[in-house]
């Protein structure tokens, strides 16, 4: 596991958090009033899910993050694309075509379904200007890792033609299941790895939650620096709590950001921690001057 934060790089923190006390404490009202948005350094690509940050609705959180700096909202579906469309906000992770978290690419029962979902939903992805598409493993129920791993290969193997037809990337979320997903078999980056390489396409990815692997694996820089390459898209959240990305967590994310940089990627890191605070557009301005190195 990642240590946690030591007093030095508490206080490394504090500066960071304090270096942007302006917007970090502003409220919402306020960053309306200015509609002056925090200059970002361009190095990171900021995204934020919109049920972390409930009860604002889409339009409220498009207009939310133009005013913050950045343009981009997770996990959107196409009834909702239009939007995004309206305030010129990009859908940095399309959602619609899964069963649900348990009941994924493991079970050869789901396949089915499943393709006929995907098939429907990935050449509007496509049409729509987007390009990455979530999708999960399932839940074990009992099932071995090696049975399950060369299940999802099986079935995602019948959809990725299509998705590099139309230049969608199929990305499989890792989550932890020890606090949140109980029994998810796609919670460890190494199992989700040897997937990538079963399928052997460049449109199938993994998508890091470092808040999921921070509670299950640990060693998050170092997955970063020797797998970067099958990583396709980045989630955020304090550990533990799943909260704000503050001095009362253990990760330490401005280390973790420069790593991100440093592997040359280019995608989105999307914000998907649940505020403590009452004002969710003030916590979440505070997340991206953490992580904009």
């Amino acid at each position: 596991m990642t240590k946690p934060i030591n007093q030095g790089r508490r206080e490394s923190f504090k500066k960071v958090l304090l270096g942007g006390a302006a917007i970090g404490s502003m409220s919402s009202f306020e960053m309306k009033e200015e509609k002056q948005p925090y200059k970002l350094k361009g190095n990171i690509n900021h995204g934020v899910c919109h049920w972390s940050m409930n009860p604002l609705t889409i339009e409220e959180l498009c207009i939310g993050v133009k005013e913050i700096g950045f343009n981009a909202i997770d996990l959107i579906g196409p009834d909702n694309w239009h939007i995004l469309q309206k305030h010129g906000v990009d859908c940095s992770m399309c959602n619609g075509a899964e069963l649900g978290i348990p009941d994924g690419w493991n079970d050869p029962n789901n396949h089915s379904e499943l393709i006929k979902r995907y098939e429907e939903v990935i050449p509007l992805v496509a049409k729509n200007g987007y390009k990455n598409l979530i999708c999960f493993s399932g839940n074990r129920r009992g099932m071995d890792d090696e049975v399950g791993m060369k299940n999802c290969a099986e079935g995602l193997k019948k959809i990725l033609p299509l998705a590099e037809k139309h230049g969608v990337i199929i990305q499989m979320e890792l989550l932890n299941s020890k606090v949140n997903h109980k029994d998810y078999m796609c919670d460890k980056s190494p199992w989700g790895v040897e997937l990538c390489k079963m399928i052997g396409s460049e449109n199938f990815k993994l998508l890091f939650d470092i808040y999921h692997m921070q509670i299950d694996e640990g060693d998050i820089i170092r997955s970063i620096q020797n797998n970067h390459q099958y990583f396709g898209h980045y989630h955020t959240a304090g550990n533990p709590g799943r909260n704000e990305l503050d001095e009362n967590q253990e990760i330490y994310y401005p280390a973790i950001m420069k790593a991100i940089v440093d592997s040359g990627f280019k995608g989105y890191v999307s914000h998907e921690f649940i505020p403590k605070s009452k004002d969710k557009l003030a916590a979440l301005a505070q997340a991206v001057q953490v992580c904009d190195v």
